[in-house]
């Protein structure tokens, strides 16, 4: 590695110091990570692509690793340093001990990168002693158990599914997560074999992480889309027919908006976002898919019309089953989101309840692993709804486990589900039918 100056310009180092950036605003200003890469800052100077996943590789995995970073840290430090030092030691521990880095180029840089910063320059001696210690330690750092999740999430995670099911989660939290892509044309067998990907059984295509989408053949002629296995299933679980006019809810950015598109539906996709439906645009334009798009608040809403066939809600939920693709989660949330994010998704159900017509059916989902907001949640809309059922179990998507069904009638999907394979994000979903 070239040698860096002292404002850290050397090769590599402005990557590093835009990871060590973003590090300081999401666990300084609780951001998430596409708020941070969204905004002005050393992130935004970087001009080349490739320093750009680079930065953005090397903190999440930095995020995925943080409680093993600082248990590993704190023996050679007297005391907590401030945060904006203790994210350049955190990702050079992890870049060196877990990606594998030559340990004398990363301190080098790691100084370097501590030098050109006004809150860090006094602190570049202590950061070359450390990591210079911290280098040799390979053997502690891998018998380092998985970083676990927060108190609050953990402890509800362990309530409802146990100590081995919450550990087996958060091995797969630890690592990269695959690249899982849905074909336009539902041939997984065909897009697979093109891309060098598995066919999952569930009907997507699972290609290694890094692979650059944009690059990827099909990508330009709409082909397919990005989206994790267990988020493509709750449109197939509607097992949508051609002609059937159906609502997606909370759609951005659109990923089950075209897959309802794909199958011939007429669609029409509402969500409250403008910034995230321009999104949804872009890709059904890439993707050469039609659909109706409404920007409004789905409570608020009031379309024309004696009501729809079928109604997917993907409803606002405190992601807790995407932590293994968004690893800054458990740093920015906390448990008093829960309580007013299930009311929400209370009203949502019963809105879109009103919004079908007599015997049409409702698949709600949520991508969070808590219960309240998915079984528990389901058990009390089939309560406060006389007639309304759950049929889930006799209409299973191709390739899904009977295991995954839940007591009230949906499917309960984990991140330890396939965990050899790379895991799925932690998923619940339920399809309900109207009386009439």
């Amino acid at each position: 590695m070239a040698q860096a100056d002292a404002r850290g310009t050397g090769e590599g180092v402005a990557a590093r110091r835009a990871a060590a950036a973003i590090l300081d605003r999401i666990l300084g200003e609780e951001l998430s990570l596409s708020e941070v890469t969204g905004a002005a800052g050393p992130w935004a100077q970087l001009s080349d692509p490739a320093d750009r996943a680079r930065a953005q590789g090397l903190a999440t995995d930095t995020l995925r690793h943080l409680g093993r970073a600082d248990r590993l840290l704190k023996p050679h430090l007297r005391r907590a340093p401030p945060l904006a030092v203790s994210n350049i030691l955190r990702l050079a521990t992890v870049e060196m001990l877990e990606r594998g880095a030559p340990a004398h180029g990363v301190v080098g840089a790691a100084v370097a990168v501590a030098r050109a910063g006004r809150r860090t320059e006094h602190a570049a001696g202590m950061v070359n002693a450390v990591l210079r210690k911290v280098a040799g330690e390979g053997a502690a750092w891998a018998a380092l158990p998985p970083q676990e999740l927060p108190g609050w999430l953990r402890g509800r995670l362990l309530s409802a599914w146990g100590a081995k099911a919450v550990a087996a989660i958060e091995r797969v939290h630890a690592m990269a997560p695959p690249m899982d892509l849905t074909p336009r044309d539902g041939d997984a067998s065909a897009l697979a074999a093109r891309l060098g990907g598995i066919a999952l059984l569930t009907g997507s295509v699972r290609l290694p992480p890094g692979a650059q989408v944009t690059a990827l053949p099909g990508y330009a002629e709409g082909a397919w889309w990005v989206q994790d296995a267990a988020a493509a299933l709750p449109a197939r679980l509607h097992a949508p027919r051609p002609g059937e006019k159906i609502a997606d809810l909370c759609a951005a950015p659109g990923g089950k908006t075209l897959q309802l598109a794909a199958a011939g539906a007429q669609v029409t996709a509402v969500d409250a976002s403008a910034d995230r439906m321009e999104r949804l645009r872009q890709n059904l334009s890439r993707c050469r898919l039609e659909a109706e798009t409404v920007v409004a608040d789905v409570l608020d809403w009031a379309p024309p019309g004696e009501g729809f066939d079928a109604i997917l809600l993907d409803a606002p939920c405190t992601a807790t089953g995407t932590v293994r693709r968004h690893p800054e989660l458990p740093f920015i949330r906390s448990g008093a989101a829960v309580k007013p994010l299930v009311a929400l998704q209370a009203a949502l159900i019963d809105r879109a309840l009103g919004l079908l017509r007599p015997g049409g059916r409702l698949v709600f989902c949520t991508c969070s692993l808590l219960p309240e907001e998915g079984e528990r949640q389901v058990a009390a809309a089939l309560a406060r709804h006389p007639g309304l059922a759950a049929d889930t179990a006799v209409a299973l998507p191709e390739g899904v486990d009977p295991a995954w069904c839940s007591a009230e009638g949906g499917l309960r999907l984990r991140p330890d589900v396939w965990a050899d394979e790379g895991g799925m994000d932690g998923f619940y979903m339920a399809r309900l039918v109207r009386p009439g």
